[in-house]
């Protein structure tokens, strides 16, 4: 094994049951899940519930780490690099020691607060074309007035864009028009835009009261999709987050240039994990794995510990 990454995933790999295995096998999951009061909310829902974002983001940060902290106690391999998408950084932020578990508990409630009470805006998903296309078309769209811009570079050819309704629609249209497709997403926010200005602001706030560490190990983070360890520097690229895009290919792209040859998705679902896989589609040798249960987790181990072995 050459170099491994932890991946933490962020909103939208919400399901009801999502760390009850886990919980029902682990000391140390139970205790984190009951220590932040969301097991009603993870194993019961409803669905419409735990698919609101005040409720969604503390979850699935919640589940994220219990599954890492099961995979700590299981014997998992420390990663040489740590990322998350979206939510999922300040997971992989307090997975590096960074963060306590209190105080990523508290950004994220504040963040989720923020992001469901933010102005009116639309996000859509892009398939189909590339980022440079894209640009063209946002670019040629927006205005001072009614702003659209890429929030989300998932895969080359997997992208989200965000901002006023419009001007969403009107980008949609124009898409289209360029022989891609554009999927509305149900959201009543323009995550990740320059709409989320004032939110931003709000959780600046909290940000410059929360104590950053150095981090145990390189964080790739959204905002420039290059690693870091310093606490004032991780700090730093958070605060901007929440208004500029999550360059995630671009960050899975960097850990591969830098070495890392497996990829371990810890957190409810496996959404990156899928992402990884399109992104490394012609790449050889990448391995790719998720832990979300028991079964995924010891399965994840052995298979860390055989290659490590065969190294």
């Amino acid at each position: 094994m050459a170099k491994l990454a932890c991946l933490f995933p962020g909103q939208g790999s919400q399901s009801v049951g999502m760390g009850k295995d886990l919980y029902e096998n682990f000391g140390s999951a139970k205790n984190l899940l009951e220590q932040f009061n969301v097991t009603q909310l993870c194993f019961e829902g409803p669905d419409a519930e735990l698919k609101r974002t005040i409720n969604t983001q503390p979850t699935i940060l919640a589940v994220s780490l219990a599954a890492w902290a099961c995979y700590v106690e299981s014997g998992g391999p420390k990663p040489q690099f740590v990322a998350g998408h979206s939510l999922g950084e300040i997971s992989a932020l307090a997975c590096a020691g960074t963060l306590s578990n209190e105080d990523a508990f508290k950004l994220v409630s504040k963040r989720a607060s923020l992001m469901e009470n933010c102005p009116k805006g639309a996000m859509a998903a892009v398939l189909k074309l590339s980022a440079s296309v894209l640009k063209e078309i946002v670019d040629s769209v927006s205005t001072p007035e009614k702003q659209v811009v890429i929030a989300n570079l998932n895969t080359h050819e997997q992208l989200v864009i965000s901002g006023d309704p419009d001007a969403v629609s009107e980008a949609c249209a124009k898409v289209k028009e360029k022989g891609g497709k554009a999927i509305p997403l149900p959201v009543g926010g323009a995550f990740h835009s320059p709409l989320m200005h004032e939110a931003s602001v709000s959780f600046s706030e909290l940000l410059k009261e929360t104590e950053f560490q150095d981090a145990s190990y390189q964080v790739v983070q959204n905002f420039d999709a290059k690693a870091h360890q310093n606490g004032d520097e991780l700090k730093a690229n958070l605060d901007k987050q929440m208004e500029n895009a999550v360059r995630f290919y671009e960050s899975i792209e960097y850990m591969v240039n830098q070495g890392v040859d497996t990829f371990v998705e810890i957190g409810p679902g496996a959404v990156l994990a899928g992402l990884v896989k399109k992104i490394n589609a012609n790449v050889p040798n990448i391995r790719v794995f998720n832990i979300n249960d028991t079964a995924s987790l010891n399965a994840t181990i052995e298979n860390l510990k055989l290659e490590s072995a065969l190294t």
